[in-house]
């Protein structure tokens, strides 16, 4: 007993020295300090972790403040598992990117489907059309409250988790009723990010800090290196599908047309892998649409595989020695490739 009051204690004064610390660096405009010091409070022992075999917690941070998954309140639904946690976060910083009324649909931390709309219930339905048999089972995240139509809409097809602003009276009635098991999460506003700016990755022996990639460049800074230059509607489609791409798994590949997406390419060990499966996966609607790639091309295969399966517009970091061949290839093909400058690995 004394064992466990002396741990809490020093756990309390250690969490309180932390917070101080990250203050004062704070202050002093030191995101990466020589120090870095940090404390958590275990809002939950999850049954286990990635697999059955491994013990996991669910640990919240105190400094954050802002809407996030560290912070959003579960309405409804069984109990989150640690993959829940992970794709309920992935889905919900994809989906917080868009102004419009946005969907995302994630499994094993990839969107399978994307869809911006007027209408919420259109978004999602569009980001469910985009893969239909990946969606079983995944996590949708909503950037506007859901209402009863959107609900009626989700409740269609079995899902692990939902999570958005809010959720209306009528919503939370469908869904619960429906769904028992749907876990339900509420963030409150999304319009602007929480105050956590850091990434922790942990390694065997220390751990790995970086800033979240929030970056993307606006349309003005582009460079078009073809002759063709994109078509205002095109540029909307390549700021969505590179918005999207970045939230993808390297190597990286969106297809996308009329602010959805038709093909995503996913964690292939090259890139013109990824393309293929983007570009198989949308099919004919692949003609006129536009791809984005997380990173420069190699080589101009990807860019060829592309070009013959109907792409129009392209969007990339460039970068590459070999640029020069995937310009020259878009130039016979009649493909309009812009360069971004940054680029958009996730690992």
């Amino acid at each position: 007993f004394r064992l466990t009051l002396a741990r809490e204690a020093f756990g309390h004064t250690a969490a309180y020295d932390a917070a101080i610390s990250s203050y004062l660096a704070a202050r002093e405009g030191e995101l990466l300090p020589p120090a870095y010091t940090a404390s958590g409070n275990r809002a939950q022992v999850l049954r286990y972790g990635e697999n059955p075999h491994q013990r996991a917690a669910f640990y919240r941070d105190p400094m954050v403040r802002g809407a996030c998954v560290g912070t959003a309140r579960q309405l409804a639904g069984k109990e989150l598992s640690y993959n829940n946690i992970l794709d309920l976060n992935a889905a919900l910083e994809l989906v917080r990117e868009f102004a419009q009324p946005a969907a995302a649909i994630i499994k094993h931390n990839n969107p399978c489907g994307v869809a911006c709309r007027d209408s919420l219930t259109e978004a999602y339905r569009l980001a469910l059309q985009a893969d239909p048999v990946s969606a079983f089972g995944g996590i949708v995240a909503l950037n506007r409250t859901v209402d009863e139509e959107c609900a009626l809409a989700m409740a269609e097809i079995f899902l692990e988790a939902v999570i958005a602003p809010g959720f209306t009276a009528g919503a939370l009635a469908v869904l619960t009723e429906k769904r028992k098991d749907l876990r339900l999460l509420e963030t409150g506003d999304l319009s602007e990010q929480s105050s956590d700016r850091l990434e922790v990755r942990k390694v065997n022996g220390g751990f790995l800090l970086q800033e979240f990639d929030r970056g993307t460049p606006a349309a003005a800074d582009w460079r078009v290196v073809t002759r063709r230059a994109p078509l205002e509607a095109q540029k909307a489609d390549l700021v969505f599908a590179m918005t999207v791409v970045k939230h993808v798994k390297s190597n990286a590949i969106v297809v996308a047309k009329e602010r959805r997406i038709l093909g995503v390419g996913a964690g292939q060990m090259n890139r013109v892998g990824s393309a293929r499966i983007a570009l198989a996966q949308a099919g004919e609607a692949a003609r006129g649409a536009v791809l984005a790639s997380d990173a420069f091309f190699p080589f101009a295969d990807t860019l060829e595989e592309a070009a013959r399966a109907g792409v129009t517009a392209v969007i990339q970091p460039g970068g590459s020695v070999r640029d020069a061949d995937s310009i020259r290839l878009a130039d016979e093909y009649g493909v309009a490739m812009v360069f971004t400058g940054m680029r958009h690995f996730k690992h």
